[in-house]
């Protein structure tokens, strides 16, 4: 199973727990799995079927680029986090 991290920003959706093992797939399918057992966890995530563009999404060690699609195998780590932006 995956691992996800679940940031202190909506661990309230959680009942504080921070980290949740959910079955692999494509990252949609780990947030779908995160929604039916966190209800709300996904308005928290996306908007209109994507990331939030306020949220970077770190999968074993990699920033994903590939958007919701992104394959998830079963001992990746996954690490939602405030995306930072510099000029």
């Amino acid at each position: 199973m995956a691992t996800v991290h679940i940031p202190s920003l909506i661990q309230d959706l959680t009942g504080g727990v921070e980290t949740v093992d959910v079955p692999a797939g494509t990252l949609r399918q780990v947030i779908d799995r995160l929604e039916s057992r966190f209800p709300g966890i996904r308005d928290r995530l996306c908007s209109e079927g994507r990331i939030r563009p306020n949220i970077a999404v770190w999968i074993d060690g990699e920033i994903n680029r590939q958007g919701m699609m992104r394959d998830v195998g079963e001992a990746s780590q996954i690490h939602f986090l405030p995306a930072i932006s510099g000029g």
